[in-house]
């Protein structure tokens, strides 16, 4: 049995990190543990956004409108590999039912408020953390093919202005006022200010491990393999044998979580998004704001590192092999779509988003071991609400009324 804590951390991604930090300024004991180190999965490789306008669930109406054309194109913006099509049927099923309108509308209400909450929380987390030059304000541009596919999209435009999401619609010269190079092609555009990015994802999660270590608290790696609960606290295993013990445990593993979670008898039906990108030298393009191709479902961001180009949805799984097809496929359009774009000297990744079928986390307490919280399953958003997400976790950690209702996050909510 190694040292105690007040709380294991279990996941060195954003989330497990920022919350391991809101613990620590609540003058709580914190060790995080994870089976690679601090940013080794998808809190590396996205595409840096903290997209606080991103309020409709990708489970809606307008996604399976759209799916079938997607799904009939392997390498198009949504796929799913025929090797895994049968175990994710139940899942399916799920997000089908959460298209329903009166669901979408729950589903929308409830990310609104969380990003309402990570947006608020976000800027005193940079300052307490010290990444607050990291912070870059220079909003999204969304592009469209044409007048039919933008009065598509005017229904969730509709939905934003009423949560108070500022935004405007522009015309092909109204683009070129903000981003010079597009195709012709895009004829129409939606310009959101309010949507912020940060200049390099993997830095800035490797800062946090920093920022944590110097007051004082641990990272360790370690696979964790179960959870117990005992008397007076829950007692972390390990593959390598080793365990460690804490008054509470906060489980943000990731799209590993859910496996550990079935150790305490949890089960959620936690999926992998598994995306792709391909990170050029800076010098790749002139790009002054990240711009979204939504009709083929990826965006191109400029980080301090690179221009990223990344996105699209590979419902896979954690175990087949990696399909850089698919970061070929969106390349290739991006020069399309970007005529002056240099390709050369890219880098590819694949990395697991992990998902829930309604498109919202799973954040609270665990019904068997009310000891361990949960806080995964964010989807395309982790680095988007991981301020307020670590808000949520350290006020259930000290027994504080949650600043939002998280009924709605529930992780028993599909039992």
């Amino acid at each position: 049995m190694t040292g105690e804590a007040d709380v294991i951390v279990i996941g060195a991604g954003v989330i497990g990190l920022s919350a391991a930090i809101a613990a620590q300024a609540r003058g709580l004991s914190v060790t995080v543990l994870d089976r690679e180190g601090p940013a080794a999965g998808a809190s590396a490789g996205n595409a840096g956004a903290f997209a606080f306008t991103d309020i409709l669930p990708l489970a809606s109406p307008g996604i399976l409108r759209q799916a079938p054309k997607w799904l009939l194109d392997p390498l198009g913006p949504l796929t799913v590999p025929p090797a895994y099509a049968l175990r994710i049927a139940p899942w399916l099923f799920r997000f089908w039912r959460a298209c329903a309108p009166g669901r979408v509308a729950r589903s929308t209400a409830a990310q609104t408020a969380l990003m309402d909450i990570s947006k608020a929380e976000l800027e005193p987390f940079l300052k307490q953390t010290g990444t607050m030059p990291m912070l870059r304000k220079e909003g999204n541009l969304q592009v469209y093919e044409g007048e039919a596919e933008f009065k598509a999209s005017l229904a969730g435009w509709k939905a934003r202005a009423e949560h108070g999401i500022a935004f405007r619609h522009l015309d092909a010269a109204g683009m070129a006022d903000i981003q010079l190079g597009l195709a012709p092609r895009f004829t129409h555009g939606t310009f959101t200010p309010g949507w912020y990015s940060i200049a390099d994802p993997k830095l800035y999660t490797l800062a946090l491990a920093d920022h944590l270590r110097a007051k004082g608290g641990a990272i360790e790696r370690a696979e964790v393999m179960a959870l117990r609960p005992v008397e007076d606290g829950v007692e972390v295993l390990a593959t390598d044998g080793t365990a460690r013990r804490a008054a509470q445990v906060v489980l943000a593993a990731g799209a590993f979580s859910h496996r550990i979670a079935r150790t305490i008898g949890e089960r959620i039906p936690l999926e992998t998004e598994r995306g792709y990108n391909t990170t050029l030298p800076f010098d790749a393009f002139d790009l002054r704001t990240q711009v979204t191709f939504g009709g083929h479902g990826f965006v191109v961001t400029r980080l301090s590192t690179g221009i990223r180009v990344g996105g699209a949805v590979e419902l896979g799984g954690l175990e087949l092999p990696p399909n850089f097809r698919r970061a070929e496929a969106m390349l290739k359009k991006a020069k399309a779509f970007l005529p002056g774009l240099k390709c050369e000297g890219g880098v590819q990744w694949m990395g697991f988003r992990p998902s829930l079928p309604d498109s919202l986390p799973a954040i609270g307490r665990a019904r068997a071991a009310p000891r361990v919280i949960h806080a995964f399953g964010h989807g395309h958003l982790g680095l988007t609400q991981s301020a307020g997400t670590a808000r949520i976790v350290a006020d259930l950690l000290t027994d504080a009324t949650p600043a939002i209702d998280i009924a709605s996050f529930s992780p028993q909510r599909f039992s």
